[in-house]
């Protein structure tokens, strides 16, 4: 039964109160509405939720700083969950996909046993790779072009099989790089003059080089300077650490090498490429690895080779080589030179160089050896075939074949031809142009969390998600290079990359990179663990990503906060100091970032480890 309120007083209190209430609400649930409408709070709810249960805050305790000093543990320290144990200190220059034991299962015809040979699931490291004792951080660039600590690469083999080259020398307790190589005995410096009186390597023009079997990449060390990047690469045999010492040395190079798959580069992707006494055989398997030069070659780009079998008449004596045959070998590559479109513009002593030709509207080229219907970029594990890369089209014979590239460093913002022609799918000069605006921002994020980033503190760096390349424009600087990698899985940018005046590489990251333990300051990545969920496990990128950061570098990862706090739960587990902070929009934004710092640990006998832990 209802009860009556004969009160009327009351209802004239109240009903105010219920008009001002419902305004109150209409006026709550359009704004809401307007702005759920923006696009800006989609699935802000969820993460609002989870945020509740995070920490967020913008950390001040992480410490990006270096020391060299450590106290020794017997155990690592305790943790609530169960921590990855260290390794043992026989892998602690562990390449997983090029390791010599797996290697050597593999036919050495055409240097097979040399290529990408990764480990299955059930035998990957389940453990920290550790650091040698007495490892410290490297010297910082540009003296690291000259100088690193013995501790950290304690290999001679160099400076004695290579002391009369002048490749390393062993000085104290460092060793010293004077910048000489096999076919430059009067220097790097030296022998790049010579190249600039033939190459405009002063202007600009040339920004991007590949260098095919790099020793210590002395080359690519002093191109440098002049705002040259060059991608060294050599594979892991008996010239030990070649690599290793490259990047100790702050100069970007991988594990790798010319066998029977292509090459982790895009087509038209380097201005210049060098063979300084590589002992590629260039001619053989019907001029293969010479036509893989050509297809990575950007149209108007130069080939450059010293040595064998280049200055015959002189040396063939001391190569122990007839006449017959070492000619033979240079008249066969000048007919594969021409055969690509190549002109020879320069030879002279132990030096030639050849320029690929704009378009191929003056060549005269056998259709038959031209490749057919072959994504050119679709790489990845791929078998090399013996046929020519086409150019691509063009409408007269004074147009650069792919698009013409202005000068760096105008190159690094300019629209890239790739992108102008409509040639990657979904991706406008409108929305480059906002790409290149949002990774500004987010540096500038990055440079709040971490003041280190932009001095010498970090000199190798990777971006593991490279996207169009906008996170290593942002950053630009001579203080540090960047290598920019796209996952094979994901959309392929990376001639994009090549076109800004970049360099990067393609990867699997199920898989371990092309890299020596110990190599980069600092990793970033962005939107990768979404990318690879459901393809691999998350503790096996984590893992791989700790083998190649050096002790004390940093991480900087963003992703969707449930990929993130997952993410940093497997953290915990390793020798990470880590904080989850707020997208720079705010803690609506779902999306956040994960940053955090190496612990300086190093391996001892016995599995046990020592650290300022």
């Amino acid at each position: 039964m209802a009860i009556k309120n004969n009160n009327p007083s009351g209802n004239r209190t109240r009903k105010p109160v219920s008009v001002f209430v419902a305004i109150g609400l209409c006026c709550f649930f359009y704004l809401f509405g307007t702005w759920q409408k923006s696009g800006f709070g989609k699935g802000d709810s969820i993460a609002l939720e989870i945020t509740k249960h995070t920490d967020c805050n913008v950390f001040t305790k992480l410490d990006f700083e270096s020391h060299h000093n450590y106290v020794e543990s017997a155990q690592p320290p305790k943790q609530k969950i169960e921590a990855f144990k260290p390794c043992d200190v026989k892998y602690t220059d562990y390449t997983p996909c090029q390791e010599q034991d797996r290697a050597m299962a593999f036919p050495r015809e055409n240097m097979i046993y040399r290529e990408r040979h990764c480990p299955p699931d059930d035998e990957k490291l389940q453990c920290l790779v550790p650091a040698p004792k007495g490892y410290k951080t490297p010297f910082p660039w540009p003296k690291s072009r000259d100088y690193a600590h013995y501790a950290n690469v304690p290999y001679k083999h160099l400076t004695v099989e290579k002391a009369v080259q002048h490749w390393v020398e062993f000085k104290g307790d460092v060793f010293k790089f004077p910048g000489g190589g096999t076919m430059f005995p009067q220097g790097a410096d030296a022998y790049i003059d010579e190249l600039a009186s033939v190459i405009p390597i002063a202007d600009g023009s040339v920004r991007t080089a590949l260098d095919t079997g790099c020793g210590v990449a002395s080359w690519g060390a002093y191109l440098l300077k002049r705002n040259v990047l060059a991608m060294s690469f050599a594979p892991r045999d008996n010239h030990e650490a070649q690599v290793q010492f490259a990047l100790e040395r702050g100069v970007p190079a991988v594990v790798g090498v010319l066998g029977t798959v292509h090459l982790p580069y895009p087509s038209r992707a380097f201005d210049m490429a060098q063979c300084s006494r590589c002992l590629i055989p260039w001619t053989a398997n019907e001029g293969t690895y010479l036509k893989e030069v050509d297809r990575v070659l950007r149209p108007g780009g130069y080939w450059i080779l010293s040595g064998p079998p280049i200055n015959w008449k002189t040396y063939y004596q001391t190569w122990k080589r007839s006449k017959k045959e070492v000619q033979a070998e240079q008249r066969k590559i000048e007919e594969l030179a021409e055969q690509l479109c190549w002109e020879k513009k320069y030879e002279k002593g132990d030096l030639a160089i050849w320029r690929k030709k704009v378009n191929d509207r003056s060549c005269q080229r056998n259709s038959a050896a031209i490749c057919q219907s072959k994504d050119a970029d679709d790489v990845w594990y791929e078998k090399m075939e013996s046929c020519i890369t086409p150019f691509p089209k063009v409408a007269s014979s004074k147009e650069v074949a792919g698009g013409e590239l202005k000068k760096f460093p105008a190159r690094l913002n300019a629209v890239p031809p790739r992108i102008a022609k409509g040639s990657v799918p979904g991706v406008t000069a409108d929305l480059y142009n906002e790409d290149n605006k949002i990774w500004r921002k987010h540096v500038s994020r990055y440079k709040q969390l971490n003041t280190l980033i932009g001095s010498t503190r970090y000199r190798n760096v990777m971006d593991m998600n490279a996207g169009l390349g906008g996170f290593t424009a942002a950053l630009e600087s001579p203080k540090l290079w960047v290598m920019n990698v796209v996952p094979n899985i994901a959309k392929n940018t990376l001639g994009v990359i090549y076109e800004r005046g970049l360099i990067g590489i393609y990867h699997d990251w199920c898989e371990g990179f092309s890299t020596y333990p110990r190599t980069y300051d600092l990793i970033h990545a962005s939107g990768l663990f979404s990318l690879y969920k459901g393809k691999c496990k998350f503790e096996d990128i984590l893992l791989e990503m700790d083998r190649i950061l050096r002790p004390e570098g940093a991480i900087i990862l963003r992703d969707e906060v449930d990929t993130m706090n997952e993410v940093r739960k497997i953290t915990g587990r390793m020798r990470w100091d880590v904080k989850l902070v707020d997208h720079e929009d705010g803690p609506l934004v779902p999306e956040k970032i994960l940053v955090g710092v190496k612990q300086y640990w190093v391996g001892s006998s016995g599995n046990s480890t020592s650290g300022n832990m």
